[in-house]
């Protein structure tokens, strides 16, 4: 048989055919890319096609998937349980605050690990950051968390057994954050009962308050502390010192030494005065009536009386030692010993004023340094107060549903084309022989995992079955 020839046009080779040059060949193949973009638009559109018909067939399946889906997403929201957040708002202290709350930057700075982490606030306070962040840095501290764990029992509430584990519950329920342009501080707590929630952050502010106030080493606070330690001393020493002068007035009856010295002058001076004239007039008796008479022993009597209250007046009979107390049944001290008694009640009356005069100038300045020391603690100011939230804020339940409910029908889209897929996909491929000898074999070790766990199941009730039937046999021998 003859082939082709090849000198005719339809049996030329391509080594025979004409070259073509220049415009010409540039113009053959664009024709044929073009061809060839048409062709594969054309399959894909065809292929688009028939997926949307496939789907469409398949409707019932997923709308019964999607359905399913929502429902059970409906029932997961539900059962998730609610939170609520309840936020407030501070004011930073104000500058005349700020003194004092660079010395708490420094206190905080040098508390180590005591103050959780709050090392450095001073250099940040100075520049490198804001008053508010300092503010943030106490509230994340540890000492106002546990402050907060213990107010509201939170380890029994988040059922932790620690109280690392409490902190960390507690830190991602609780937002801090800072308004760079105001400066103001808002607190953001997350919590399952509304109520609690407010209650929370209206500890924060509270604690952030009480932990600024006892770490802060203003200068006014550095006095108070001074004058009050001051103040204990000074009145410890005004009581042994109203002690000391009270024992030693009632035990020598030293009420007013100036006054009873006058008043025991002018008493003398009387008696002395009643005792010349009766003294008078008994020798005036006496030469008129006998010794035996009895207006005489009566006048006797008389100034014998006065000389014995002259001398109990002038002390005569007395030691002159201001320690010993008075030995008669006199209401006063005399008149010899009022000199001594005076020197030692002018020494303690002196240390006892001397004493409530200090006492007095301490107290004074004490209430002035408690009133500036108010004045310089830095205490942020509530602008929004914390609300008792009305809505939750967790788990957005249609949100979740829309994202069940999407998924699922995703899944089923997937699963229908994914399935067709593999239909059409030849036995003889490598890839479909590899997954399906992976899941012949899954498949052989889920039933060799079920046969061995209904063998075991089986036994376990044969011998439990064997072990009644002895209790049984030992109860009727019984």
């Amino acid at each position: 048989m003859k082939g082709p020839n090849p000198r005719t046009s339809t049996g030329l080779s391509d080594l025979d055919s004409p070259i073509l040059r220049g415009p010409e060949k540039s113009d053959v193949l664009t024709g044929d890319l073009d061809l060839d973009q048409g062709l594969r638009d054309r399959g894909g559109q065809a292929e688009a096609i028939a997926s949307l018909r496939l789907l469409w067939e398949s409707r019932a399946l997923l709308v019964r998937l999607t359905g399913a889906a929502m429902a059970l997403s409906v029932v997961i929201a539900l059962l998730i349980p609610s939170r609520y957040q309840s936020v407030t708002r501070l004011m930073p202290p104000d500058s005349q605050s700020g003194s004092g709350l660079a010395m708490a930057a420094a206190a905080l700075s040098g508390g180590g690990a005591g103050m959780g982490g709050l090392g450095g606030m001073a250099g940040e306070l100075l520049g490198l950051k804001s008053t508010s962040d300092l503010l943030v840095g106490v509230l994340q501290s540890r000492t106002v968390q546990d402050a907060i764990i213990q107010k509201f029992d939170l380890r029994k509430v988040y059922s932790d057994r620690r109280m690392e584990e409490a902190r960390k519950h507690l830190t991602a329920r609780t937002d801090v954050s800072v308004d760079r342009k105001s400066q103001i501080l808002s607190i953001t707590v997350t919590d399952k009962s509304p109520q609690r929630a407010a209650a929370m952050a209206q500890a924060y502010s509270e604690e952030l308050n009480r932990t600024l106030a006892e770490v802060s080493m203003s200068s006014a606070r550095r006095e108070r502390t001074f004058l009050e330690g001051r103040l204990q001393a000074v009145s410890r020493d005004l009581e042994a010192s109203e002690k000391a002068f009270s024992q030693f007035a009632s035990k020598n009856t030293a009420i007013d030494i100036k006054e009873q010295g006058k008043a025991m002058v002018d008493a003398a001076a009387t008696l002395q005065g009643q005792l010349i004239a009766a003294r008078s007039e008994l020798e005036g008796l006496r030469q008129l009536y006998a010794d035996g008479n009895v207006r005489v022993r009566s006048t006797q009597a008389r100034v014998a009386e006065l000389e014995d209250q002259l001398k109990r007046v002038g002390g005569k009979d007395e030691s002159a030692s201001p320690g010993n107390g008075t030995q008669d049944d006199s209401l006063y001290p005399s008149i010899r010993k009022l000199p001594l008694l005076g020197v030692t009640y002018a020494d303690l009356y002196r240390t006892t004023k001397v004493q409530e005069a200090i006492f007095e100038t301490l107290t004074q300045e004490y209430e002035l340094a408690k009133v500036q020391e108010a004045k310089e603690i830095p205490t942020v100011k509530v602008l929004d107060p914390p609300n008792i939230p009305e809505r939750k804020s967790f788990p957005p339940r249609t949100l979740i549903v829309l994202l069940g409910g999407a998924l699922a029908f995703s899944c089923g889209v997937f699963w229908i084309l994914g399935h067709r897929a593999w239909e059409q996909t030849s036995p003889a491929d490598p890839g479909k022989v590899l997954v399906q000898e992976v899941l012949e074999s899954v498949k052989t070790v889920l039933t060799w995992t079920s046969r061995n766990g209904h063998a075991l199941r089986a036994k376990s009730r044969e011998i439990g079955a064997q072990g009644s039937l002895r209790d049984d046999v030992k109860q009727v021998d019984k």
